[in-house]
């Protein structure tokens, strides 16, 4: 199966948030004939009714960041991946320099915090902390940015959902970063019904499809917890309109294994048959990633055109850029 891409300009990317978080364009590719309307998220009550049921993602995104040293006083990153108490599983670097058991301290200086271990599938390395995880987060940890936004954020909370829930992502649900209170509740006041859920945003969302077969792509599990009200709203839903694709992919897990909470590693691509979702509200994606193969499996190729209409019109990509809406074809 072909990995979809396309030509990204840089300039096309993001680089800070919307201000206010509801004032990002939505590009509104709902009708059924193919035309394209330009809006703005504060618009989304406009495309809703009552009976829709609005689903997020309330995880929280961690600190997971350590800027550390090698004994040998070179710059060395540990990016948390996922895990509990002392051991987890990471991304290092310079991985190649940095064999097992080598111990990496503050670049301020003081007791080593991280013991590398052994090398895990998926470029992951196992590392153990040398103190209580909460302890290293809160000295040493920053918000790991997506290393195509290079300007410094100047609140740290604009990477967070302003109904940002349970810690344990180490990168945000972007799609809900454009949600405002105001919004929610506007929504709420018309009949549609908001509701949520918590998927752990990982390696699995972010990495890269580098193989040229897409079905080639191993995904990695993400956690996730899907509230039994949130499910039962979901079933007697007019429309399931699902805020970002990691919401996607809680949801869409569930209608196959019907379990509420579990690891998933569900990799949506053409020739997925979707059961829960509907309608789904997401930024643009990188080229060749999975995000942008879920977009393919929904709406067809047509993602193509809408990807160009949005470009063309000088919506911002990725992380920090604009949104779309899309009914499932």
């Amino acid at each position: 199966m072909e990995v979809p891409d396309y030509h990204l300009p840089s300039e096309a990317i993001a680089q800070v948030p919307a201000e206010p978080r509801d004032s990002a364009r939505l590009l509104d590719a709902l009708d059924p004939a193919g035309r394209l309307a330009h809006r703005h998220v504060r618009d989304l009550p406009d495309l809703t009714r009552p009976g829709d049921v609005v689903v997020v993602n309330d995880t929280r995104v961690l600190p997971a960041r350590l800027l550390l040293s090698k004994p040998t006083g070179g710059a060395a990153e540990v990016l948390l991946l996922e895990g509990s108490g002392e051991d987890w599983a990471a991304l290092v670097r310079p991985g190649r320099r940095l064999p097992p058991g080598t111990r990496l301290e503050p670049r301020a200086g003081g007791p080593a915090v991280v013991e590398v271990g052994e090398r895990l599938d998926g470029g992951r390395r196992r590392v153990r902390l040398l103190a209580p995880a909460e302890e290293v987060f809160t000295a040493h940890g920053q918000v790991a940015l997506p290393p195509y936004v290079t300007t410094p954020l100047a609140d740290a909370g604009r990477y967070q959902t302003v109904y940002a829930r349970r810690p344990g992502s180490v990168a945000a649900p972007t799609a809900g970063l454009h949600l405002t209170e105001d919004l929610l509740g506007r929504l709420r006041e018309q009949g549609t019904k908001v509701c949520t859920l918590d998927l752990a945003v990982g390696l699995a969302t972010f990495k890269p499809i580098v193989s040229e077969r897409a079905e080639d792509h191993a995904m990695h599990r993400e956690h996730y917890s899907v509230p039994a009200a949130t499910w039962e709203a979901c079933k007697g839903a007019t429309r399931v309109i699902a805020v970002g694709t990691t919401t996607v992919r809680a949801l869409e897990t569930v209608g196959i294994t019907g379990r509420l909470e579990g690891d998933s590693d569900l990799y949506i691509r053409p020739g997925f048959t979707f059961s829960v979702v509907d309608v789904m509200l997401t930024n643009f994606h990188m080229p060749r990633s999975t995000l942008l193969l879920m977009i393919e499996a929904f709406m067809g190729r047509r993602w193509r055109d809408v990807y160009a209409a949005a470009l063309g019109a000088g919506y911002r990509f990725l992380s920090f850029g604009d949104a779309m809406i899309a009914s499932r074809r």
